[in-house]
């Protein structure tokens, strides 16, 4: 994939930043102001869809991907000096004032992050006597050193011989053999984890060191942090853990080593067997990277040679996340976590829908189409838990046929009941089957979990080496509120997965009227999702919950008129729903006013705010982080989502105002295709 907009813009090139005549002159009706908004908004998304159908924008997280890439790429022995020098370039660029490397837009520095982004550079070249990587490593010292850094960046220092396999939790593939039931098994992982954890289990039994070129004492304070587990389940797991050490040491090396060795190979077969059966037809693994990288390695140690056909595959497969442009210095490469194209295309069809473009428009059929043709035939690992259940469900990503979401499959439902097709290419089997799916994926507890149902089992959590993200995926707001709203749309509000999915959502509401956000950053995200979804289920709108949400989303409205929430807010309580105003944050709280209705004045100056800091070109300025992969350590920019949120949110407010949304005429001859993200 190639994309050649400049970073944090939509357009093919840099446009004029001025913003639109809606801070000048007097002033005009909002609807009006509103509705000149939403069409220039609107005409700039219908430019961005691709010929077949779908839309797709760029899914930005931290320079952890790039440096893993390369790391990776010398592990293998199977680096580029262009792709290297390109990748480089772009970590280079993230680096900050302090010499540091941040997991988001504007955030503190963060040591793994840094660690990696410094290894990574030694690798394409600069000297630790260089300016920026001397105040990097200052900053690492500083911190603690590679000695505090989690447990994922030492396993790779470990792969290089900088780190003692000895000193890092044991990851054992017998895990492979547990039973489904059984506390521990693979299954009580969320489906990102246990990919990883597999992948990490035949590397971890491996224990290999492929010397670097060069060491990284600068980065060593020489003092190891004791932590002592103060959880008693962390102490039981943490004498577990020095008990599989020496299971390691003497049962594998010794004379009577042999039945030990007979079940570690055939526990590292039977993990090759899973991981190679959950390759993609792309070469990824999951369509997120950390299994990818960690598949592609235990695979090699296990004797798959470069040119086998599945690394092959897996090595080719990265080009297409790898987001390539120009600059003064040569070309810049990054690479992607993961795409959404299913996610950003149903995100969009709602978004043009609420902008008051017809069902049968050739834009919403042509995606509707593709959106279709997405659909999870076939078996995956969600059917541990729900063996009996017929398939149904969407997935995220272009290619990840194992792994369909609740969340993306509940946002298809949304956006195929908005498009009109002929017979028998109607939507209404699909959108039959994700009903059937969805109401079959919820958890004991009526709420909903975005991969599986009932991944609940916290005891993971205590495991040494879960000491970074989210490792389980119980159920969240906004995926069970998406889920009863679109439940709702299709008229089930009064069935009883919806009636119990309304309150799991009530009893979870935050005491000062908010929601938090797995999934979004984050009590704006939850709120956001929880009222309408709510409202669409048959909640009054005069009822405390919601007038609560509405007190909430009235007091954190920022003086500007928008809305905004810092991501440290998973940390820090008193930053919940604080922060500089975002058009997807200002979006996402409008949609719950909207829906919930009596805040006409915080609604008026929200979509103030969103016309006076539209850019010329349609789009807005987003260069702050509001998506979220693990709550306080991973988080995501979505390109996209400071485009289709807005539209949804300007469409549903014109909607109601005197003269309806702009009429859908065609798209502005401004130089854009079909086809220009891609």
């Amino acid at each position: 994939m190639t994309v050649t907009h400049a970073r944090g813009e939509m357009a093919d090139g840099p446009v004029d930043p001025a913003r639109t005549a809606a801070t000048a002159g007097p002033a005009r009706p909002a609807p009006e102001v509103a509705r000149e908004a939403l069409a220039r908004a609107r005409d700039h998304l219908l430019s961005l869809q691709d010929e077949q159908g779908w839309w797709q924008g760029e899914l930005e997280t931290n320079v952890t991907m790039d440096a893993e890439d390369l790391l990776m790429r010398e592990f293998l022995g199977a680096g580029d000096a262009g792709h290297t020098a390109a990748e480089a370039r772009w970590i280079r660029s993230q680096q900050r004032a302090d010499g540091t490397w941040a997991n988001f837009y504007g955030g503190p520095g963060d040591l793994s992050t840094t660690i990696e982004a410094y290894v990574a550079l030694r690798l394409a070249g600069d000297e630790p006597s260089a300016p920026h990587m001397a105040r990097a490593a200052a900053w690492i010292r500083a911190q603690g050193g590679l000695e505090a850094s989690r447990v994922f960046t030492r396993i790779w220092m470990a792969m290089f011989g900088e780190w003692p396999w000895d000193d890092l939790p044991v990851i054992p593939p017998e895990l492979i053999y547990l039973p489904a039931w059984f506390p521990l098994n693979i299954y009580d992982w969320g489906c990102w984890a246990r990919q990883t954890i597999v992948a990490l289990a035949i590397v971890s039994s491996q224990r290999p060191v492929r010397k670097l070129p060069f060491g990284v004492p600068e980065l060593r304070t020489g003092v190891t942090p004791r932590s002592r587990p103060s959880d008693p389940w962390a102490k039981v797991f943490d004498r577990l853990d020095r008990a599989m050490h020496a299971y390691q040491r003497r049962a594998l090396i010794g004379r009577a080593a042999r039945p030990g060795r007979a079940v570690r190979r055939a526990a590292l077969r039977r993990c090759a067997d899973w991981v190679i059966a959950r390759q993609e037809r792309d070469g990824c693994w999951g369509g997120i990277q950390p299994p990818w990288v960690y598949s592609l390695i235990g695979l090699n140690l296990l004797g798959y040679r470069l040119d086998h056909p599945i690394i092959a595959r897996g090595l080719a497969g990265l080009d297409r996340f790898t987001v390539k442009e120009d600059s003064p210095e040569g070309p810049v490469h990054r690479l992607e976590a993961c795409q959404s194209p299913v996610w950003d295309t149903v995100l969009v069809m709602v978004g043009l829908a609420d902008a008051g473009l017809p069902a049968d428009h050739p834009a919403l059929v042509r995606a509707a189409g593709w959106v279709i043709g997405e659909e999870m035939p076939g078996p995956g690992d969600w059917q541990v838990r729900r063996p009996d259940l017929a398939p149904g469900g969407w997935s995220f990503e272009f290619d990840n046929d194992y792994y369909p979401d609740t969340d993306d499959t509940a946002e298809v439902i949304l956006a195929l009941r908005r498009v009109t097709r002929p017979a028998p290419a109607s939507a209404r089997p699909a959108i039959d089957r994700a009903v059937r799916w969805l109401t079959g994926m919820q958890s004991k507890d009526g709420g909903w979990g975005a991969f599986d149902a009932d991944n609940t089992r916290e005891i993971v959590t205590k495991l040494p080496f879960c000491d970074f993200g989210a490792v389980i995926d119980p159920p969240s707001a906004d995926v069970t509120a998406h889920i009863v709203e679109a439940l709702a749309a299709e008229g089930l509000a009064a069935s009883k997965a919806a009636r119990r999915g309304v309150v799991w959502l009530l009893r979870h509401q935050e005491p000062d009227g908010s929601w938090f956000g797995r999934w979004g950053a984050n009590y704006i995200y939850g709120t956001g999702a929880a009222v309408p979804a709510l409202i669409a289920a048959g909640v009054l709108p005069s009822k405390p919950a919601i007038r609560r949400a509405v007190a909430w989303l009235e007091a954190h409205q920022n003086p500007d008129g928008g809305w905004g929430e810092d991501l440290r807010s998973y940390d820090d309580p008193a930053l919940a729903g604080r922060g500089t105003s975002t058009a997807s944050q200002t979006a996402w709280a409008l949609l719950a006013l909207l829906a919930a209705g009596g805040a006409d004045r915080a609604v008026e100056r929200g979509v103030a705010w969103l016309a006076a800091t539209q850019r010329a070109d349609g789009s807005w300025d987003e260069p702050q982080f509001t998506g979220t992969g693990f709550p306080g350590d991973f988080y995501i920019n979505y390109h996209l989502y400071r485009l289709a949120f807005p539209v949804s949110a300007l469409g549903r407010y014109v909607r109601e105002a005197p003269g309806g949304p702009p009429s859908s005429g065609p798209v502005p001859s401004s130089g854009h295709t079909p086809g220009g993200t891609r």
